[in-house]
Formats: C-alpha cells, sequence, structure tokens
C-alpha cells in the first residue's frame, strides 16, 4: 500500500458570523483557517489545489477561488470554482480532491465554501428580500412560460415529488407528515448538540407540524420548519492529504479519516419531463452504487448524512438504501437547523462528519442533491484505512437520456392528477396552486389552480382523499392559462 496515494482528511473548519459582517470569501478563508489549525497548521502554505464552492451572496466575486487564494496568501497550481452552486458540489470536490491525491497529482487539496446571505441582505438594507431573491436565483425550476403556473424555485418543485411519493407509498396526508416531522425533529435534535450549527434548539415533532403565524405553510405539505434556512452567513472547509503527508506533518492516526469510493448521477434537468415523480432513479443508485463499491451495507454504518434539502430527499435516500426512520439521518443538524448556504451545505457535513468518526470510529457515508433532485453524489469516509486502499475513480451514472414525459403546453380534455401543490402567502392564506396530470395517453399537462376556487383548494390540502389518481377536465382559459375542472 503506497502510503501516498492514500487520500485522507486531516483538517475541518466552520464559521457562523451571527454579526452579519463577513462576505462569502471571508466565510471561506475563515473556515479553512480554522480547518489548517484543525490539522496542526501548515496545511494551506502547502496547498497545491484550492477548490471553491460557487456561491451567489456577492455576485461580484464571478469566481471566488483567486480572491480566496490571495486572501489566504496562498498560490496553488490548481485554482478554480464549481459552475453552480450545487447541493451535492462538496462531495463531489471531495471525491475529486481523494483522486488527486490518489493519481500523484497533488500532495495537498484545500476545498472550501460559504454564503453570506445576511450580510449581502443587510448591505442592501432589505434582508428578507435580498436573501429571497438571492436564493430563488440559485436554481430556478424551470423554463419561463411554467411560471405563469408557479414553478419557479425548490420550494415549488420539491412538493410535487412529496404528494407524488405520499401517493405511490401509500400514505395518508397524515402519515406522510408524522414521518416528515420525525424526520426533522431528530434533525434539530443533532443540530442542538452540533457546534457548527446555526438553529440550536430542538423541536418536538408537533411544533414541526402545526401551522403557526411563527411556522407557516409554505408550499404545500411543507411548514417553515421543513424547508431549508438559507437566512444564514456560514462558511465551511476541509483539507485532504495523503497519509505519507500527514504522518510526516505529526498528525495523529486517530485523527484521520480516510476517504473511500464515490458515485454520482445525473437526472433530465427539467423536472416536468422525468419520468417517474414518486421515484429518483438516479438518487437510488448513487447510494447503493457508494455502499456497494465500498463493500458495506447501511448496517455497517456509524454516521450518515442524507441531503435534507425538504424532506421528499431524505425520505427517499432512507428507502433506497433501508435506513430505519428512528435512527438520525444527519452528524450536523440539516438545512432547516443546521442551516442551508445554498450549495455548501454538504461541507459542514464533512466537518461534522470527521468530527464523529474521529469520537466513534467506524464508516460513514455522505449524500449530496443538487438542483431540483438533478445530480446527486456520495461518498463512504472512514477511520478504517482499508476503505481508502481500495479507492478508484469514482461511477458515475448519467441518466439524462432516460424516456422522457411530454409536457404539453395547451390541452383540453380528460386527465388524471399526478402530483400536485398550493402555493402561500406570507400570511399563510392560499395562493394559487398548480396540478400535475396525465392524459390517457400519458402525456402531462399543468394545471393553475386560482385561489378563490376555495373547494379545489379544500380537495387538494384537507387530506380527507387522495387526490393523486383523481379525475377530472383540463381546460384552456383564454389567457392561455390551462384551468382543472
Amino acid at each position: 500500500m503506497d502510503e501516498n496515494r492514500i487520500p485522507v482528511i486531516v483538517g475541518v473548519g466552520q464559521i457562523n458570523d451571527r454579526e452579519d459582517r463577513l462576505n462569502s470569501v471571508e466565510l471561506m478563508a475563515a473556515a479553512l483557517r480554522n480547518a489548517d489549525a484543525d490539522g496542526g497548521g501548515g496545511w494551506l502554505a502547502r496547498a497545491d489545489a484550492l477548490d471553491v464552492v460557487a456561491q451567489l451572496s456577492f455576485p461580484e466575486f464571478a469566481d471566488a477561488s483567486a480572491p480566496l487564494a490571495q486572501l489566504l496568501d496562498i498560490t496553488p497550481r490548481h485554482c478554480a470554482q464549481t459552475r453552480y452552486p450545487m447541493g451535492d458540489s462538496p462531495v463531489a470536490l471531495l471525491d475529486q480532491a481523494a483522486s488527486r491525491i490518489a493519481a500523484g497529482d497533488a500532495e495537498v487539496c484545500a476545498i472550501a465554501g460559504g454564503e453570506g446571505l445576511r450580510t449581502a441582505g443587510k448591505r442592501a438594507g432589505e434582508k428578507r428580500d435580498a436573501v429571497r431573491d438571492s436564493a430563488t436565483r440559485a436554481t430556478r425550476a424551470t423554463r419561463p412560460g411554467r411560471e405563469r403556473y408557479g414553478i419557479v424555485a425548490p420550494t415549488d418543485v420539491y412538493p410535487l415529488y412529496e404528494n407524488a411519493c405520499r401517493a405511490a407509498w401509500g400514505q395518508s396526508l397524515a402519515e406522510a407528515q408524522t414521518e416528515s416531522a420525525t424526520l426533522w425533529a431528530g434533525l434539530s435534535e443533532v443540530a442542538a448538540h452540533s457546534e457548527g450549527a446555526w438553529l440550536r434548539e430542538a423541536r418536538r415533532a408537533e411544533e414541526i407540524l402545526t401551522v403557526t403565524p411563527n411556522n407557516r405553510l409554505i408550499t404545500f405539505p411543507y411548514t417553515k420548519l421543513m424547508v431549508a434556512n438559507a437566512s444564514v452567513n456560514q462558511g465551511a472547509g476541509f483539507i485532504v492529504t495523503s497519509l505519507a503527508k500527514a504522518k510526516q506533518m505529526g498528525v495523529p492516526e486517530q485523527r484521520l479519516i480516510y476517504v473511500g469510493n464515490g458515485a454520482s448521477a445525473r437526472e433530465p434537468g427539467d423536472v416536468l419531463v422525468r419520468e417517474p415523480l414518486h421515484h429518483s432513479p438516479s438518487l437510488e443508485w448513487t447510494l447503493q452504487t457508494a455502499l456497494s463499491l465500498n463493500g458495506l451495507a447501511a448496517d455497517d454504518l456509524a454516521h450518515l448524512e442524507l441531503y435534507s434539502c425538504f424532506p421528499c430527499v431524505p425520505k427517499l435516500a432512507r428507502r433506497a438504501i433501508g435506513w430505519p426512520l428512528d435512527k438520525p439521518i444527519s452528524v450536523f443538524g440539516g438545512l432547516t437547523f443546521g442551516g442551508g448556504p445554498v450549495g455548501n451545505y454538504m461541507s459542514h457535513a464533512i466537518a461534522a462528519m470527521t468530527q464523529a468518526l474521529r469520537g466513534s470510529g467506524g464508516h460513514g457515508l455522505l449524500f449530496g442533491n443538487g438542483g431540483l433532485a438533478t445530480t446527486s453524489h456520495a461518498i463512504v469516509v472512514s477511520c478504517d484505512p482499508a476503505i481508502a486502499a481500495k479507492r478508484q475513480a469514482s461511477a458515475a451514472y448519467d441518466d439524462t437520456n432516460r424516456t422522457r414525459v411530454e409536457l404539453l403546453e395547451t390541452y383540453e380534455g380528460e386527465a388524471r392528477i399526478e402530483t400536485y401543490t398550493v402555493f402561500y402567502t406570507r400570511e399563510g392564506a392560499p395562493r394559487a396552486g398548480v396540478i400535475v396530470a396525465r392524459t390517457p395517453s400519458e402525456k402531462r399537462v399543468l394545471a393553475r389552480v386560482e385561489a378563490s376556487e376555495t373547494d379545489l383548494i379544500a380537495f387538494l390540502t384537507s387530506g380527507e382523499s387522495e387526490p393523486v389518481g383523481a379525475r377530472g377536465i383540463a381546460k384552456l382559459d383564454d389567457d392561455g392559462l390551462i384551468r382543472w375542472r
């Protein structure tokens, strides 16, 4: 075993700026300095690779990697930023760094990300609106024409998966909401004991479920305490090197975390052409392949992190690997409570996983989700050197060419509900809704629901019967929008 080709994590660092002072690059720099200190010092000066998760809080940093290197006073040979701020980016960058070490292309790799959305909002003078607009810009959901139906941002899309999954799994609305609240209560408990978490208060499942002025409905069926919290100033980073270099630098064995094999996959970019909307073949493949390549099963894991922007994602993920509801799905606290710094959440999870494994030993699984369940990346990290000794090139699965559903721009006639959601105002009143339906020929069509259609809104949200599968009539109105009758 060539110890010069065995990748290990030697340092991790996080920062929370609650005074709204630091910009994104300053957060990254602070996090990496903390990671350097965690690894015993002297690593950043030796870094020959620096990778940064794209940020959006401060658009003047078109590529944050160069100003970050300048701020840290380092000159790595490789200096780059991811193309987009995607949730799986930190896991992908960890995998890439480990591959550079294994190939002998780098000796020390530094990875960081940060988002100063609160700072940006404060400087703009309209914190709430700036944060909301910045987060929406991060991943606009679909083509512009579909915005007329209310499908704009991740908060509008993931509920479509949620409601479709509930029906496919044979759950009632109450059962599905209870599962979501149970998972999220567990996340809040983890965050309460997580040093880097943004919200460190344990919440009961009943609090997460109950609609109140402080826990309003965002998009059916999600309350505020079930969605990612982007109103944060957070940075996190980590340092990857070889086992040989770590030993040379005097890092104790019990602080080394070995990087195993990873797997990644991609769905069609357009959510509304995917088949189906109650399952993610690429997500399932990614998780199962990452475990298989490392010779592990879910029962072998001491810890795991399942990306948790919205409940449907960890629900899908835990079913993919058979992870029970009563076991923690995070080491950091999830994107609601740990904090949701757009594309960089998993850097915090990597830091927390490193600390957890140092304390407990064993294996950990990290799973990140990017875009609108568009990309996924999973990797195993471990206290066991044998995991890193078996490293190979990351497995990748491109599922973008699978059979697609045709989305009709105009249609009139019979259809059945495939999934749906309702959008709410800040005051908690229904603003509008959207139905995704299938025609008799299995083509897909969108239908807008107006807030004034109170009976239809009630049918979609009451839980008294299952809307998915119900039949109705799609009618093209004079304004060019399709509505449900």
